[in-house]
C-alpha cells in the first residue's frame, strides 16, 4: 500500500486495527483500499479532503468534504478535533430478496471530528470497506432551527476517465451514455446527474457512486459537474434541509474496485437499517403476468384481465398485476370479480394505485395519501384479498417524498402487503430496511416501447449497461422478456430477451408479452420461464463491458442460471468461464440461443467441463441462456 506523505497530512489516533499501515491512513480490512484524509491548507485549518488508493495507486484523487447550513460553515477554514480509533464493522444479514441472500462484508471504521472558527463541531464517520467508501456527516449540536442549505462532498476523477451517467430527471427513466468529459453527447448544457453514476478510473477500476439509508426527514440528493466536468459535487434535493441535534445524513456511498466488485456488491443494503420487520414470511419473490404493455387501458376490460389471470395460472407465475384503471373496469366483471377469478385459479393479484403527488391522470386518484385513507384501503384490500401494490407517478426526492415513501412501507407492512414503486426514486437500501419494498422502476424499461421509437435502436446497449450502472445498487422493474412488439418493435432478439430476467434482478419480475406469445414459445422455453427464481442466492459476473457485452450468473440453491447478451450491433462472441462458480465437472448444462434469424430458439444440453473456457458466437443484439444444475 503506498503511503501519502504530503504536508498537511492529519497526525490521526493510535489506531486499533493491525492491518493499518501507517497512522495516516484508514485502510480496508483486505488492505487492498486505503484513504488519507488531509486538510486542503497548510497551518492545520482548511477543507477537509481525501484521496483514495486502489492496490497501491491512486485512483480518485480527491473527495471533498463539508456542509454549510444558515448559520454555520462546516465548509472550509476547519480544524480536527479529534479522530476516533479504528473500529472494525462487520456486515452479517440475511435478504429475502436481491442478488445476494446472505450477505457479509467488512469494513475500518473511523470518525474525524471538525470543529469550524465558532467552535461548531462537524463529525464525519469513513469508513473503508473491501470494495469501497462509505461517508456519513454528523452536526452533534445543530441549533434549533438551523438548515442545511448546501453539501460540498465532492468526487473528483481522473480526466479523460470513460464514465456512464444518467441525466438527473424525476423518475430516473433515462440513459446511461458514454462519456469521458463529463458532458452528456449532444447536449453539454446538461450538469446534473441521477444515481448511480460510473467511472472507470483506471483500466478495469471503476468506481459507483450513489448514495443509501434514507431515513425519515432526509433529501434525497443527485451529483453535478457544471464548475468543472471531472468534479462532482454532491447536491442536496431540497435547498433547505432542517437539522437538529444530533442530525445524521445519508451515507455517500463509492463502491471501487473490478467490475465484478462492483456488480456483485451488496454496499448499499450493508450501510442500511436492519430490517424493521419481525415477520417477513408473507413476503415472496416470483414472476408477474402484466397487461400495460400490450393493452395500455387493458385494465378497463374484464375479458382481458382475464386472459393475463389464466396466463399466470397457464405459466404457473403466482401473481397477476391488476394495472392503472381497474376502477373503470367493465365488459363482464369489476374488480371484486377479477380479484374472485384469480383466487379461483389459484393467482395472487396485485393492484396498482397513483401515489397522487405528480401526475394525477390515471386513476384511482387520493386513496393512498393521508394515513386514515391508507389503512381504510390496506384494510380493504386485505379482505379482497390482494397481495401487493404498485404505485405510480411520484415527485422527486425531497424530504415530503422520502417521507411518503417510508410512510407506503411502513403502513403496507402492516396489512401484509408487498409494493412495487413507479415513476419513482432510485432504490437506496430499503429493500433492507423494509423487505416488503420488492421492486422499483427508475429505469428506462420495456414499457417504453409504448411510448416513442427511441428504446427500438438503443435497447441492446442500454440492456449491456444496466447490469454495470442502475441494476447493481436495488431491484429493477424492468418488465423484461418481450417477444413481440408493442407499439413499437424490438430488434434485439429472442434468446437476448430471454436473458433479461436473469441479468436484471426484481422480486417480482413483471413478464409483460401476450398470453398467446408465450403460448407460442418451446416447450422447455416455458418451462424455463415457468419456474425461474426471481431472488437469488449469490450473484457472479463472469464477462462483460458497459455497453457492449454483459455474462452473469445467479444462484439459486444449487442450480446456476448464466445469461449473456451483446449489446452492440456487430456479431460478438461472448467468452467466459465456470470456475467462478465452483462447479464440479459432469454437471448438466442446458443451453438456450438464437436461431439464425434471432426470432426463435436453438436448445441444447451438454455437460461441465471443469477448467474450460465457454464461447458463444451472438447475433448482433443477440443473447443465450445456460441453466446449470
Amino acid at each position: 500500500m503506498k503511503i501519502f506523505r504530503n504536508t498537511g497530512i492529519l497526525l490521526l489516533a493510535t489506531l486499533a486495527c493491525s492491518c493499518q499501515k501507517s497512522p495516516q491512513e484508514l485502510v480496508s480490512p483486505n488492505g487492498e483500499l486505503g484513504l488519507t484524509v488531509k486538510l486542503s491548507a497548510e497551518g492545520g485549518a482548511g477543507e477537509p479532503v481525501f484521496a483514495i488508493n486502489y492496490k497501491g495507486e491512486t485512483v480518485v484523487p480527491e473527495v471533498r468534504l463539508g456542509l454549510r447550513t444558515d448559520r454555520q460553515n462546516y465548509a472550509d477554514s476547519l480544524k480536527l478535533k479529534a479522530v476516533s480509533e479504528v473500529k472494525a464493522v462487520t456486515d452479517d444479514y440475511v435478504m429475502l430478496t436481491g442478488k445476494r441472500s446472505h450477505c457479509v462484508n467488512h469494513a475500518s471504521e473511523q470518525v474525524y471530528s471538525f470543529e469550524n472558527p465558532n467552535g461548531g463541531q462537524l463529525d464525519v464517520t469513513i469508513r473503508a470497506y473491501d470494495d469501497g467508501v462509505a461517508i456519513k456527516y454528523s452536526l452533534p449540536e445543530a441549533a434549533e432551527g438551523e438548515n442545511i442549505v448546501d453539501e460540498l462532498t465532492t468526487y473528483e476523477v481522473p480526466e479523460g476517465a470513460n464514465r456512464w451517467m444518467q441525466e438527473y430527471v424525476l423518475g430516473y427513466e433515462g440513459f446511461y451514455p458514454h462519456s469521458t468529459d463529463g458532458r452528456l453527447p449532444g447536449k453539454p448544457e446538461v450538469s446534473n446527474w441521477g444515481y448511480p453514476g460510473l467511472v472507470e478510473l483506471k483500466d478495469s477500476v471503476f468506481m459507483l457512486a450513489t448514495e443509501a439509508n434514507i431515513r425519515r426527514g432526509h433529501t434525497g440528493s443527485y451529483l453535478n459537474n457544471k464548475e468543472d466536468g471531472d468534479r462532482y459535487q454532491v447536491r442536496l434535493f431540497d435547498g433547505q434541509l432542517p437539522v437538529a441535534d444530533g442530525w445524521e445524513s445519508p451515507w455517500r456511498v463509492l463502491v471501487v474496485g473490478a467490475l465484478s466488485d462492483v456488480v456483485e456488491s451488496t454496499l448499499v443494503t450493508d450501510v442500511s437499517d436492519p430490517s424493521k420487520l419481525e415477520d417477513t414470511s408473507w413476503i415472496q419473490p416470483g414472476l408477474v403476468s402484466w397487461i400495460y404493455w400490450a393493452y395500455n387501458h387493458g385494465t378497463q376490460d374484464f375479458q382481458k384481465v382475464k386472459e393475463y389471470i389464466d396466463l399466470a395460472a397457464d405459466m404457473g407465475w403466482p401473481y397477476d398485476l391488476i394495472d392503472w384503471e381497474w376502477d373503470q373496469m367493465s365488459n363482464g366483471g369489476d374488480l371484486a370479480d377479477a380479484v374472485a377469478y384469480a383466487k379461483e385459479r389459484g393467482v395472487k393479484p396485485l393492484l396498482w394505485y397513483n401515489s397522487s403527488t405528480a401526475w394525477l391522470g390515471p386513476t384511482p386518484l387520493y386513496r393512498l395519501n393521508k394515513p386514515e385513507d391508507r389503512a381504510k384501503e390496506f384494510e380493504w384490500l386485505n379482505q379482497l384479498g390482494v397481495y401487493g401494490v404498485k404505485i405510480d407517478f411520484f415527485a422527486g426526492d425531497s424530504v415530503s417524498s422520502m417521507n411518503y415513501y417510508i410512510d407506503l412501507l411502513e403502513d403496507a407492512a402492516k396489512h401484509k402487503l408487498m409494493v412495487n414503486f413507479h415513476g419513482a426514486a432510485i432504490p437506496r437500501g430499503w429493500q433492507r430496511t423494509y423487505p416488503n419494498f420488492v421492486s422499483a422502476e427508475a429505469v428506462y424499461g420495456a414499457e417504453w416501447y409504448n411510448n416513442n421509437g427511441v428504446l427500438t435502436h438503443a435497447a441492446a446497449a442500454h440492456n449491456a449497461t444496466l447490469p454495470f450502472t442502475r441494476n447493481v445498487i436495488g431491484p429493477m422493474d424492468y418488465t423484461s422478456g418481450t417477444f413481440s412488439d408493442s407499439q413499437h418493435p424490438h430488434i434485439t432478439t429472442y434468446a437476448h430477451e430471454l436473458a433479461l430476467p436473469v441479468l436484471f434482478e426484481s422480486a417480482l419480475q413483471c413478464m409483460p408479452d401476450r398470453p398467446e406469445v408465450y403460448a407460442a414459445l418451446p416447450d422447455s422455453v416455458k418451462q424455463l420461464l415457468s419456474t425461474l427464481p426471481t431472488a437469488w442466492d449469490d450473484t457472479k459476473l463472469l464477462a462483460g463491458y458497459p455497453g457492449k457485452d454483459v455474462v452473469m450468473a445467479r444462484r439459486k440453491g444449487d442450480v446456476w442460471y448464466v445469461a449473456g447478451i451483446n449489446g452492440t450491433d456487430e456479431p460478438r462472441t461472448l467468452a467466459f468461464s465456470l470456475d467462478a462458480l465452483d462447479v464440479e465437472g459432469g454437471k448438466s448444462i442446458s443451453w438456450f440461443k438464437d436461431t439464425a434469424d434471432g426470432k426463435g430458439f436453438v436448445t441444447e444440453e451438454g455437460q461441465v467441463e471443469a477448467g474450460s473456457a465457454n464461447t458463444v458466437d451472438c447475433l448482433p443484439r443477440g443473447g443465450f441462456v445456460a441453466v446449470v444444475k
